[in-house]
């Protein structure tokens, strides 16, 4: 249920959230969410619209460090998520986490297919990953949007459930397989510090490297912004 609450004056930093395509009542007033006296901006609003930003490579101080909690739920968090959906999106990603668009906070957004080919998009703030005491191991081609280009072989549980909190604040968990089981444990990873290379050993990390240094010349310093090059 939509409940609609009728307001005087919104606060001086609403405006450009109703640019960014706030959900409206008919009357042209916002809606607000059922969990309080607060704008509704559902997922469909969030990836609706957005900037697309540059994406922070490897050897950031931001990958590679724990990102804050998140703490506060409103606009500036929304902002950044719609942000962070059209990145992802005009990168082709299958998740991206808020650092690597240089952002430290804990939050991640993901955009891929499940075990049984189903679309999922989606967010999560603060997220918590569990794993089954004996996973089942899947091994499959992973890369990183932060080091674009190289991708080598990575064994990851193929079933994985991560629980935190939506852009409202309020509790969720995601159960993933397939795509979305790897997507989730990878960007997690992300907001512990923990990137890519850091499972693989000495001789693979070289490999990966060696990969995208032979294609970088296609990828600008501020891609997805600019797009990708063609040599």
């Amino acid at each position: 249920m939509i409940v609609y609450i009728r307001v005087s004056k919104l606060p001086a930093r609403f405006p450009s959230l109703v640019q960014l395509g706030l959900l409206l009542a008919p009357s042209g007033e916002p809606v607000f969410s059922p969990y309080g006296r607060r704008p509704w901006m559902p997922l469909e609003q969030l990836l609706a619209s957005g900037t697309v930003l540059p994406i922070t490579r490897w050897g950031n101080p931001v990958l590679h460090r724990p990102c804050r909690p998140v703490t506060e739920f409103g606009p500036d968090l929304w902002n950044l998520l719609c942000d962070m959906f059209a990145t992802n999106t005009a990168a082709t990603g299958a998740g991206l986490a808020a650092p690597q668009i240089g952002v430290d906070l804990a939050v991640f957004v993901y955009d891929c297919l499940d075990a049984f080919d189903r679309r999922r998009q989606g967010l999560v703030c603060n997220p918590q990953i569990t794993l089954a005491m004996e996973p089942h191991l899947d091994t499959d081609y992973e890369g990183c949007l932060s080091l674009p280009g190289a991708y080598l072989p990575v064994a990851r549980p193929d079933f994985a459930i991560c629980q935190g909190q939506d852009q409202f604040g309020e509790p969720i968990s995601v159960k993933g397989t397939g795509t979305l089981a790897r997507c989730l444990q990878h960007e997690t990873g992300h907001l512990n510090g923990i990137v890519m290379e850091d499972h693989l050993t000495a001789s693979e990390r070289r490999d990966l490297r060696r990969q995208h240094k032979q294609v970088a010349v296609n990828y600008p310093d501020d891609w997805p912004a600019s797009p990708k090059l063609s040599h």
